[in-house]
């Protein structure tokens, strides 16, 4: 295992989670349920902190990561459904009229 990065809270990690899980890299959120021994505990060992069960995901997961947090890059094309053939803006991670998830290639792009 290895620790990829401490997240600000319970909720974004567990996104992040879902996330990288959707992209078929396992991991884990760890520390949870620390928040309530903030004070006791030192407040950098109390943060959610997410770990990939393979360190060889570590590229693609922070890739992943990386555009949760800064969205497509100005300019960034619209993407095509491939299951039911809608457009749809960069932004968007699922189709809105079939609910079918964007396929990423190895580096992070649509496909």
């Amino acid at each position: 295992m290895l620790k990829l990065t401490q997240a600000p809270n319970v909720v974004i990690g567990q996104h992040w989670v879902n996330l990288l899980e959707a992209a078929g890299i396992g991991c884990e959120l760890h520390n949870r349920y620390l928040n309530g021994a903030l004070g006791e505990i030192p407040a950098d060992q109390c943060a959610p902190e997410l770990w990939l069960d393979d360190e060889r995901d570590e590229m693609l997961a922070r890739r992943i990561l990386d555009a949760a947090q800064n969205g497509p890059p100005p300019g960034a094309r619209p993407w095509r459904c491939r299951a039911c053939g809608e457009t749809l803006e960069a932004q968007f991670t699922a189709c809105w009229r079939c609910g079918a998830a964007r396929e990423l290639n190895d580096d992070g792009d649509t496909r």
